[in-house]
């Protein structure tokens, strides 16, 4: 995401599909065939309104700026039994990770599409079936019908659609904690980075290289407490790291050091928000990164954060944004743990599928 651009991660549509087209209501009228038969042809189907994953997207901001969704209608039969054309299916791309939902006022929403991969495709909305013309209506007891039936209305219906980036790592932590300096160094990203709170007002993704392994980092505008209940638009960014196979949390110890505060109180605010918002979020693997300690000028007063996150279970590395000190022994953690998660899915997947079989073969 370019500095800028706009960035829209949640908006809802009206989808109207094309409504189909009326049969014809037609008679032969040639020479030397006066009593000629009915040949109304068939109304053409309505087009579809399909929604496809495009990876080369990043933003809803189109369809904030077009919410009226349309597709076209099929067109009339015709005489001598011609069909009337289909309506074309109008295609509308959106960004890999965008999550459907029908929006219709009730509490509880109906997820209906998870457009979580490149190509994926879901009919928001069917086209309506065209109209039979007269000649179908054609019996031995009624051989001139004169009527047709009219098309059917296309499916019309409001959607929430809801942008979840995919991403392997999330940055999480306080505002001006360092996680866009991070993501700068570690990858060709490029987000606003300035000595005030938050300055990451819309998240970034970076792609980091190690060895044969390529993964993405997202950097997640500053959470605060209350993120969970909305507080600083939190709940809205927080779904950003839904998708995420492990958490960095980036803890600015070195500040905290220099200002005498408790830097174990910073990161159980941003643990009890995201348990708070998803208790799967605080189960996933994580690292604490231990920012800014180029501030530090006796490391020795790191050894209790350390010892306390440790005691926790958490694997915790001392970096520096700033320098690049401890950059790349926690590139090679990531790496690591993202391999581990991949291992970790793909026996799941074997597991389900070795679970599936016999259904499947009993099926047969």
């Amino acid at each position: 995401m370019k500095p800028g651009k706009t960035f829209v991660d949640e908006t809802t549509v009206f989808v109207q599909a094309g409504a189909g087209g009326n049969g014809c209501v037609g008679f032969r009228r040639e020479k030397f065939v006066p009593r000629g038969g009915p040949d109304g042809g068939d109304g053409g189907h309505g087009g579809n309104v399909v929604f496809v994953a495009d990876r080369n997207l990043a933003t809803l901001v189109e369809q904030r700026i077009s919410p009226k969704i349309r597709a076209e209608a099929g067109q009339p039969g015709e005489p001598r039994n011609r069909t009337g054309r289909d309506g074309e299916d109008l295609v509308v791309r959106l960004p890999v990770g965008t999550v459907v939902f029908e929006a219709d006022g009730r509490e509880e929403v109906q997820l209906l599409a998870d457009l979580a991969e490149h190509g994926q495709r879901f009919v928001a909305a069917r086209g309506g079936r065209g109209g039979r013309g007269n000649t179908q209506f054609k019996t031995s007891t009624r051989q001139t019908p004169d009527f047709a039936e009219p098309g059917r209305k296309g499916q019309s219906r409001e959607l929430r659609l809801s942008l979840k980036l995919l991403a392997d790592v999330g940055l999480a932590g306080l505002p001006n904690a360092g996680k866009s300096t991070l993501l700068s160094r570690i990858s060709a990203a490029r987000p606003r980075v300035a000595a005030y709170p938050f300055t990451t007002l819309v998240p970034s993704l970076g792609v980091v290289e190690k060895g044969d392994r390529r993964f993405v980092v997202a950097d997640v505008p500053g959470l605060v407490e209350g993120a969970s209940e909305g507080t600083g638009l939190g709940d809205r960014f927080l779904r950003h790291v839904e998708r995420t196979r492990l958490l960095v949390h980036v803890l600015d110890a070195g500040t905290c050091l220099l200002e005498e505060r408790d830097a174990l109180a910073d990161y159980d605010t941003i643990r009890a928000e995201l348990e708070a918002y998803d208790p799967g979020l605080a189960a996933r693997p994580e690292i604490v990164a231990l920012n800014k300690i180029d501030l530090v000028a006796d490391r020795v007063a790191l050894e209790p954060t350390e010892h306390a996150l440790r005691e926790r279970g958490r694997s915790v590395l001392r970096i520096s944004g700033a320098t690049g000190e401890g950059i790349e022994a926690l590139v090679d953690a990531m790496a690591e743990a993202v391999a581990r998660a991949d291992e970790e899915a793909a026996r799941t997947a074997a597991r389900e599928a070795r679970i599936a079989a016999p259904h499947e073969l009993e099926s047969r």
